[in-house]
Order: C-alpha cells, then structure tokens, then sequence
C-alpha cells in the first residue's frame, strides 16, 4: 500500500514540477496581455504656466494649463490587423487636449497607437498616425512592457515624431510600491504645428509657410514605472514651446508659446497607484507565486513518496535471529 501511495506521489511531483515553469514560461506570455477594449483617461495639469495668447500674441502667465489624455481601445480594428499579423494586437485612439484656464481649447492632438498585446512592441499597420500624420514607431509609448527591466528603452516623442532613449535612472519608493525612475530629454527640436489650433480663420497646415514662422519644443519627460506590471504609477514633464521667427510676430525673433511643469493630478495619482497594485498581484500570481509554489510543492511530494517508498522495504517486525530460543512463559506454582 505504501508503495503504490509513493508511486502516486512521484506521479503528482513529476506534474507540479512540470507545471509551474509552464505556468511561467508557456501561459504567462499568452495570458498577460492589454485587453482590446480597454478605455483609459489620465488629466495633468501645469500650475502655474506660461501660455500665449493668440489674439495678441504675447505671452502670459497663468493659473494653470490642463491636459487631458485619452486612450480608447479600438477593437475592430485591432482585429483587423491581428489577421494579418498573427499575434494579439491592440489599438489605442489617443487624443491629447489641452485647455487653458478658462477652459478654452489650447491644442488637441490625435493619436493611433498600434502595438502587441504582450510585449507592447510597436506593430507597423496602415493608420498608424500623429495628429494625421503617418508615423512608424520605434520603441515603446504610453507603457512599458511586463516586467520591465533595469535598462535604458527607445521610447516615442508624438511631438517630434521620433524615438529615443529614455534612460534607467535607479529604484525609488513611491507612495508604497517599488518603482523603476525613467528620465528622457529632448532637446530643442523644430515641430509642426497642431491642426487644431486657437486662432480663427487660420489654416494650420499653410501657417509655417505663409508667416515663416515655426514652432519649436524641448521637454525633460519623467516616468515612475512598476515593473511588474510595466505600468507607470506616475509622469512629470518640464516642457517649453516657441514660435521663432517669421512675420507673425512682428519682429521679434520668438516668443513662448507654452512652459510648465506638468504633473498628473493627484485623484488620478490615488487611482492608478490603486489599480496597478492591484494588477500587480495578478502578473506576480502567474510569474512568481504559482510557478515557484508548485515546484516547491512538487520537491516536497517527491521528498515524502522517497521517504514512504523507504518505509516500505522495512520489514514491520524484524525476524527472529538463528538459533535463538523463544523464552518459556513461567507455570506459577
């Protein structure tokens, strides 16, 4: 009986131990993936900030600049594309809106983000675009991969349309969770204007060309990341704008369009800490907890069918030795 029970629980070992770098290895990378569908909102504000005022093209400083970003998961159109790519692919419909203090639009830029549902590598389909340009995305936006590693990144400036490191800067604590700190500068770089702009009556698309005047922009960009989940907990930018040049600033050789420091707002900090911690647990259930759990178990069950399987090549009463007399039982008398 032992010995079929020990044979039962090799059995079960031999399973636990095979399952769990399967867990890790085979379902990880097929389980944890962006949902399709999924909507996200993030507001950033800059207080206070330097912006220009179009109708007298000077600048001012005011209360606050706001930014509000969206990203809306494009299923259809994700499914699109997976058919011919042959993996999980998301598509992200960003917009970036920025409003001023009285709440007037500033700017609006749209987006279409296209990447792997898993890996969050860029995937290069028709449609990929900033601000309806077409774009080809190097490196990462928005989100970093699961478990992010202590390594430098490319990662996409929608402004510039191009991609550069973004650097690992160490290991913080930030409100609880351990995070990796990302910084990437961009230097002063010649942009095109938003198609949507705050001025009646002008084309965005001819203004460089009819005034000679162009925008320049240079930020310091700032990312917390989680790297369990990939997910950054929080992001600051130092940013500036210019116009330069041209007839539409009457001499003057520039003028600030736009500077702040923007920082996510705190409700929105308390609810991406909140969610990402969350999430946290799920990656780290399939990567580490199960995983090493079942070998551990699996170690342990081989460890008690060894120890049954020795028990049962030990005779239950040990035979009597050669030659020895059984003892009498002593007659009272």
């Amino acid at each position: 009986m032992r010995r079929r029970a020990s044979l039962v629980l090799v059995a079960l070992a031999v399973f636990c131990a095979a399952l769990g770098p399967l867990l890790r290895w085979y379902a990880f990378p097929r389980l944890a993936k962006i949902p399709p569908g999924q909507y996200q909102e993030m507001v950033l504000e800059a207080k206070p900030a330097t912006l220009l005022d179009y109708g007298t093209l000077q600048a001012k400083e005011v209360e606050k600049v706001t930014i509000v970003q969206t990203l809306k998961g494009n299923v259809e159109e994700s499914r699109k594309i997976e058919r011919s790519a042959g993996r999980d692919v998301v598509v992200w419909d960003g917009l970036s809106y920025v409003q001023g203090p009285d709440g007037r639009m500033v700017s609006q830029i749209p987006e279409r983000y296209i990447f792997d549902a898993h890996s969050q590598a860029p995937v290069h389909a028709t449609g990929e675009a900033v601000d309806g340009d077409a774009v080809r995305r190097e490196g990462i936006e928005f989100k970093w991969p699961f478990l992010t590693e202590k390594r430098d990144y490319e990662y996409f400036d929608a402004q510039t349309r191009t991609s550069a490191p973004i650097h690992y800067k160490g290991t913080r604590t930030f409100r609880g969770l351990d995070v990796y700190y990302f910084e990437q500068t961009i230097a002063w770089t010649k942009v095109p204007y938003p198609k949507k702009m705050p001025i009646p009556g002008v084309d965005a698309t001819t203004l460089e060309k009819q005034t000679g005047t162009t925008r320049w922009y240079t930020t310091k960009r700032m990312f917390w990341v989680e790297p369990v989940t990939g997910a950054p907990v929080n992001g600051e930018e130092i940013h500036k704008e210019e116009l330069r040049g041209g007839t539409l600033l009457g001499g003057r050789d520039k003028v600030t369009a736009f500077a702040g420091h923007v920082k996510m707002r705190e409700d929105y900090l308390d609810h991406t800490v909140a969610l990402v911690s969350s999430q946290r647990q799920l990656v780290l259930l399939m990567t580490s907890h199960l995983p090493w759990g079942l070998v551990a178990l699996g170690c342990s069950l081989l460890a008690l069918s060894l120890w049954l399987e020795a028990r049962s090549r030990r005779p239950d009463d040990p035979a009597p030795a050669a030659g020895a007399r059984t003892p009498e039982p002593a007659v009272s008398g």
